[in-house]
This record gives structure tokens, sequence and C-alpha cells, in this order.
């Protein structure tokens, strides 16, 4: 008989990457039941331990809920969502991250991907070509990348910036303006160091706000408590300030900060509960400016 050939390993990473996002929106689509059992197991809880008489609306399931509480342990006492999915192993490992451009991309765009790249630990940048978008989250799933960055163009100047999470999102895309690279900055650019940076999060309040925030830290690897480098996502009204600094002591209580860029300005426009190639992934969160009170809400 003739032997059979073992199927090559690119569909068989493709049929686990197909597999982990069935079992990734199963998972989810169970939410709204678990957080309303949840619910109730915090509400048997808070009547036990204030010795109240039960809610009548948790009295005919108290005993199932009683059996559970009394199995649970610290990890599986909280409700889990989506994000422990998609974060879940964040700190344990050093994430590894793409950096790379939109097609035919300018030579600025170019110096500009080669500074988020140095900005970024444990980043590699790639030439684009003519690669897909979807030739390029396969490849990067298969290289076991934890984040893609892909930095975005228009008539030479950078106007956007997009994250995507891997294997399964969530991808955030971001408005840029001001872009100032390394080398535009007034007084020239502090040295650029390699060590991994502490990572300011600064006034991003809601439960959007905290999301973006999240996304954005988690490019970052775990810093040594000693290091002198800086990087800072300063939320002011919806728009993302980054700074990127070194300091250094000056005296006993003084210290001085030194840019070393770039800086930029981002706001967020979308984000995406897949990766970037799935098109039609469910939409977490999509910026409406033109709503009538676009003006008074504040998002972040």
């Amino acid at each position: 008989p003739t032997a059979t050939m073992a199927p090559s390993s690119e569909a068989a990473s493709r049929r686990r990457q197909t597999r982990l996002r069935r079992e990734y929106l199963y998972r989810k689509s169970l939410e709204g039941r678990e957080s309303h059992t949840y619910e109730q197991k915090r509400i048997v809880r808070e009547a036990l331990a204030a010795g109240r008489t039960l809610p009548t609306e948790v009295r005919a399931s108290y005993d199932r809920l009683k059996r559970e509480i009394d199995l649970e342990d610290d990890k599986t006492s909280a409700a889990l969502t989506h994000v422990d999915d998609e974060y879940g192993d964040a700190g344990l490992e050093d994430p590894r991250v793409c950096v790379t451009t939109s097609r035919d991309p300018s030579s600025r765009l170019k110096q500009y991907a080669k500074e988020v790249k140095l900005l970024v630990p444990n980043a590699v940048r790639i030439n684009r070509g003519s690669n897909r978008v979807e030739d390029l989250i396969s490849s990067c799933k298969e290289a076991e990348y934890t984040d893609v960055v892909v930095v975005q163009e228009t008539r030479g100047e950078p106007d956007g910036i997009v994250v995507c999470h891997l294997p399964l999102g969530p991808t955030a895309f971001f408005n840029v303006s001001g872009a100032v690279l390394r080398h535009d900055l007034p007084g020239g650019a502090a040295p650029m160091s390699e060590a991994y940076p502490h990572v300011i999060m600064n006034n991003f309040n809601s439960e959007i706000g905290r999301r973006v925030g999240n996304i954005l830290k988690c490019l970052f690897p775990v810093p040594r408590p000693d290091t002198r480098r800086i990087v800072t996502f300063s939320n002011d009204n919806d728009f993302i300030s980054f700074r990127h600094h070194m300091y250094s002591r000056t005296g006993r209580e003084e210290v001085q900060l030194h840019e070393v860029g770039p800086r930029l300005e981002m706001r967020l426009y979308q984000i995406r509960l897949g990766t970037l190639e799935q098109k039609d992934a469910e939409n977490e969160y999509v910026l409406r400016p033109y709503q009538n009170t676009a003006k008074k809400r504040q998002v972040l």
C-alpha cells in the first residue's frame, strides 16, 4: 500500500489557529450566562457574610450556588472574560513584536518604523513588500510573535498605527498626528537605551481606557526596578500623548529628563475583537465623532 503523506506543518498550524479562534468565540459567547451566575454567587456570599436572609431571587438555586462557592479558590472566584484569554499570560514571558509598514512606504515612514522598532524591546522590523495582510498575520502567528504593529502614512507623513495582538486579537486602530522623529527633536535626541522601560499610563480611567492601556503596555516587557528609561502614554480628552525619556539624578531628590523620541499624538478610533485580517470580527469600540453628543463624551 502507498504511504500517506503527513500533513504539512503549515496546514496543521492553520487548523490549530482555526480551532483556537473557535474555542475563543465559544467561551466569549458564554460570558453573559457566566456573569449572571457569578452575580448570584456574589449575592449569596454577601448574605452569608452579613448573616442576612437570602434574597428571593437566589433561594431556589441556593444549594447549587453554595456547593460551587465551597469548591472555588482565589483564582476561580472571579469572573473570567475574553480579556483573560487574550492577555492571560502577559508578564510571564517577554512579548515579541513585529513592526512593519503599509505597502510602498516612503523613506520617512521607513525611518519612523525603525524608530518604533528601537522603541519597543525585542521588536523585529520586517519589510512589507507586496505581502497581503492575511499572509503577514499568518507568518507572524507561525513565528509565535505576540503582537504586530503596522505604521501607516498619507503623502509621506505618518498618520496611523495599528496594534494587533496575536493569536486571538484584539486589534486597536489609532490616528497619529504631530509625529516628530528623533532627528527632528529640538536640541537633538538623547542616546537610545536598550533597557526595558518603565511604562507610565496616565488618566486611562474608563473601561475602554483601561482596555487601551492594557493593549499598549503589553507591548513592553517587565522592566528592572532601577532602569532609567521611561515611556509615557498620557490621555487628555481622548488624545493620547506619547513621550519617551531617559532620566539622570542631579541631586539627592532631583532628576533631569532627557527626551529620546520619537514623540506623537494618538487617537483611538476602533477596537476589533479579532486579528487584523478578520474584517468581519465584532467591534468592541468605534469612534463616532459626528453624533450630537460626541463633544460631551470622554471615552478613555
